[in-house]
């Protein structure tokens, strides 16, 4: 019962001990404050346009998911601009001089702009790629196309978004 008791001490002990060095070291939660934090307040106020192509309107849409906003938001103080480029590339040559394999890569360049003084905040880019059997049926060829195209979108809406979070929370 002893050793239990003084294993649990020894436990607690050390947890705020961390707990002290964590908070002398100047680490800081992003999404402190929840929905009424800075970095969530931020994020409402960004208005993300149209973005060209099918695979834009899916990008939008999760970017949009993602900053917690259903439409534009009210009073935008930034825009979000993003160029999309989604390449679908064959590799692998089989000995009947058929692809084997394919690459999709979606890459996009985008900068937050400051709707008053029209200055470019930040200038990124994020991207992400994913490999495809090509099989017989051409049906499961081109669902395997339009899912990686997702798994791709969801990859690059979220490498934006952690790096506006980190923008926002540098110029707190």
């Amino acid at each position: 019962m002893r050793r239990l008791l003084a294993s649990r001490l020894l436990l607690v002990g050390a947890a705020l001990a961390l707990s002290g060095a964590l908070a002398g070291c100047g680490l800081r939660p992003v999404y402190a404050g929840g929905a009424g934090g800075a970095t969530a307040q931020a994020f409402a106020a960004i208005q993300v346009p149209a973005i060209e192509g099918g695979e834009g309107w899916l990008v939008r849409n999760a970017l949009l998911d993602r900053l917690g906003q259903s439409g534009t938001s009210a009073t935008p103080q930034y825009r979000l601009d993003v160029v999309l480029d989604d390449q679908l590339e064959g590799l692998g040559l089989l000995t009947d001089d058929t692809i084997g394999r394919e690459r999709r890569t979606l890459r996009a360049r985008y900068q937050l702009v400051d709707l008053a003084s029209n200055e470019v905040l930040l200038d990124a880019t994020a991207g992400s790629d994913a490999g495809i059997d090509v099989v017989g049926s051409e049906y499961a060829t081109i669902s395997a196309e339009q899912r990686a195209l997702e798994n791709l979108v969801d990859d690059v809406a979220d490498r934006i978004v952690r790096r506006l979070a980190l923008t926002f929370s540098e110029n707190r």
